[in-house]
């Protein structure tokens, strides 16, 4: 250590050892590094994902629909029918419609129709005003003239040529004066579930085959599969014009169907 004085002040200089003095990088300047370093990295990992979602983009791959119907036969009929009565009181009334209920049923039941098939609704109630009038046709009120009571009868069944036959025939309920309305039958299937899988599959498999053919025709092949949409499930009766609707469409009045189904597929090509 060596004293330098100047005037009344003493000062102390340190020695300089025969060695080098070692610098060392200031705190801020690390953290600028590292913090460079790091958006390096990331930039070169963004733009590697980039690339690899270009290189799979629906802009280099091929969009294919697929499609697959087939024909089959209801299983199920579901047949409605409706009746009323008419009394001076709600029990004169009552009486009268459950009188015509019960000729129903055993009409039913003597065609082969099992109670376990039918099903009557509840016994729906309303007052029968009539208008009055004077001599010269103007209206001056209203009286109560009675009641009139509704009930509708539903027959389910697997049965559907017996069901058929008996909607068409109720001759023996008008001969029993009973003012019965017959409802067209309704027709479904009740392995639907099924038969949309197995036609998912065939139009999935038909758009791969597709995708296949466009891909060879320009020397590429399909890879990996990128998109896949479902389109509109469709019954409609056979050799029907019916027309396709954008949210599907299901056919009630025929015994015999046809569905169909679309399926849209988006694969990348090499």
């Amino acid at each position: 250590m060596l004293e330098n004085t100047s005037g009344n002040e003493t000062t102390r200089v340190p020695e300089e050892s025969g060695k080098p003095q070692k610098k060392f990088l200031s705190t801020p300047i690390m953290i600028a590094l590292i913090a460079g370093l790091s958006a390096i990295i990331c930039v070169s990992i963004f733009s590697g994902s980039i690339t690899k979602y270009k290189k799979y983009s629906s802009g280099s791959g091929i969009t294919v629909t697929g499609s697959a119907s087939c024909d089959f036969e209801s299983d199920l009929i579901v047949w409605r029918g409706s009746f009323s009565a008419y009394g001076m009181t709600p029990k004169t009334a009552y009486r009268s419609i459950k009188n015509n209920a019960d000729v129903i049923k055993d009409y039913l039941i003597e065609n082969g129709i099992s109670e376990d098939e039918l099903s009557f609704s509840s016994v729906s109630i309303s007052q029968h005003w009539v208008t009055k009038y004077n001599d010269d046709g103007k209206r001056i009120g209203e009286y109560l003239d009675g009641y009139d009571l509704y009930q509708s009868v539903t027959v389910t069944s697997e049965d559907i040529d017996k069901v058929d036959d008996i909607s068409r025939d109720i001759t023996k309920l008008i001969e029993s004066n009973i003012e019965f309305e017959s409802n067209s039958p309704e027709y479904y299937y009740t392995k639907l579930d099924e038969l949309k899988l197995d036609l998912i599959e065939q139009a999935t498999a038909n758009a791969k085959a597709r995708a296949d053919i466009i891909a060879d025709g320009t020397n590429a092949k399909t890879t990996q599969l990128l998109s896949a949409n479902l389109g509109v499930f469709q019954i409609t009766a056979q050799n029907s014009d019916s027309e396709y609707s954008y949210g599907g469409t299901f056919d009630t009045s025929s015994k015999n169907k046809t569905a169909t189904i679309t399926v849209k597929l988006n694969y990348a090509t090499n």
